[in-house]
C-alpha cells in the first residue's frame, strides 16, 4: 500500500496562525516570563516557531511521554520517557503539543504538572481533533480544529516520516 499526502493546511495558513497565537500569549503574559514545555517529538517544530513569535521572555524545557496499550489506540497509561530538566514551581508554564485527540495522555500530563506547583499552567496545541476526545482537556490556545483524519507535517509523523513537511497534510492510502 502506497500513501500520498493531501494538503489540509498550507504553510502560509500555519505560519499566520502561529503568529496570532504568539501575539496572544505575549499579550496574556505581558511583563512576565513564560516557560514553554514541549511534548516531544511532534511538538518541537511548533514550539520552535511559536517561541520565535512570543515577545515576552521565554524559557524552554522538554518532556517525552508514551501512552501504550494496543497498537491502534492509547490505553491512557502514560510513561514518562524524558522528564523536565528544571523545576516548574512558581513559573508560568505553557505545555506545547502538536495535536490533542483523545485527551488521555494530556489529561494525565497536565494533572501531574499541576502537582509540581507552577504559578499558572496552560495548554497550547497546534491541532485539535475534538471528535476524538474521550477525556475532557482544557485547551487554552488552539491553532486549528481539524476533522478526524490522519495528519502529518509540522512535527507530526507517519512511521517517523513526513515530520519535516512545512504544512499539515492528510495521509491517503492507495
Amino acid at each position: 500500500m502506497k500513501e500520498r499526502i493531501k494538503i489540509l493546511l498550507t504553510e502560509e495558513e500555519v505560519d499566520a496562525r502561529i503568529k496570532q497565537i504568539g501575539e496572544q500569549i505575549s499579550k496574556d503574559y505581558q511583563d512576565r516570563e513564560v516557560h514553554l514545555v514541549c511534548v516531544l517529538k511532534g511538538g518541537s517544530f511548533f514550539m520552535c516557531e511559536l517561541a520565535k513569535r512570543i515577545t515576552v521572555p521565554v524559557s524552554l524545557d522538554f518532556m517525552s511521554v508514551s501512552s501504550y496499550g494496543s497498537d491502534t489506540k492509547s490505553s491512557g497509561v502514560v510513561k514518562i520517557v524524558k522528564d523536565l530538566d528544571d523545576s516548574i514551581k512558581d513559573k508560568d508554564v505553557i505545555v506545547v503539543e502538536d495535536i490533542v485527540d483523545s485527551g488521555r495522555t494530556l489529561s494525565y500530563l497536565m494533572e501531574m504538572l499541576e502537582g509540581r506547583d507552577p504559578a499558572t499552567l496552560r495548554l497550547c496545541t497546534l491541532l485539535d481533533k475534538p471528535d476524538r476526545r474521550v477525556v475532557d482537556v482544557n485547551v487554552d490556545y488552539t491553532g486549528f480544529q481539524i476533522p478526524d483524519e490522519f495528519v502529518v507535517g509540522y512535527g507530526l509523523d507517519y512511521d517517523q516520516r513526513y515530520r519535516n513537511l512545512p504544512y499539515i497534510g492528510v495521509v491517503e492510502f492507495d
